[in-house]
């Protein structure tokens, strides 16, 4: 017989095969049952943990994402900062892929919130990657900071989602090369 598992051990088998049945069935198709099967649990176990399908989702996209952290270090020069951030953004791209899969679901019925409030539950917590390279960059004087407007400096995040929102998956590399190469570095840099 198996050994029973318990406490962190139990909840992180079953916020594995939570993300496993939404990368693989999406919200629509996600049900506390077949994450209890696959887990090996039953499901009075999940409802003693999470209130309902929607808060085991949003814990399993969580975990998810934690395992791939976006926070890229001071590496001196902008681009080589913002093609490794992309890199690490598309380790995660199907955590992004399945969040959104909740934004186009009966979620907000289930649950009564706001896309805002599911977007603060997935980013709770996170440190904001881009920004800070930004404003490493602006200080480096590789980046003028008056060129830094709200669409601009969100623009290398908003391709990125669109990407993976559009194609369930990541951008290739060279794709994200030519973002920052031909079309954010141009429109940031100092002259």
């Amino acid at each position: 017989m198996a050994e029973r598992r318990r406490g962190a051990e139990l909840e992180e088998a079953i916020l594995e095969a939570a993300w496993l049945e939404l990368a693989e069935h999406g919200y629509a198709g996600f049900t506390m049952e077949a994450v209890a099967e696959r887990a090996g649990t039953s499901r009075p176990v999940l409802a003693r943990r999470w209130d309902g399908k929607a808060q085991l989702a949003v814990a399993a996209i969580r975990q998810e994402m934690t395992k791939h952290p976006v926070e890229v270090p001071d590496r001196g020069n902008v681009r080589t900062e913002l093609l490794e951030f992309l890199e690490r953004a598309s380790d995660r791209a199907s955590g992004v892929a399945a969040a959104f899969t909740l934004f186009a679901s009966e979620y907000f019925a289930e649950t009564s919130s706001a896309p805002k409030d599911l977007q603060a539950a997935l980013i709770q917590g996170r440190a904001k990657a881009l920004p800070a390279i930004l404003e490493r960059a602006v200080k480096r004087g590789e980046v003028d900071p008056k060129k830094l407007t709200p669409p601009v400096a969100s623009l290398l995040g908003t391709l990125f989602r669109e990407h993976v929102v559009m194609n369930f998956s990541a951008p290739p590399p060279n794709l994200r090369k030519a973002w920052v190469d031909t079309v954010f570095l141009p429109l940031v840099k100092t002259r």
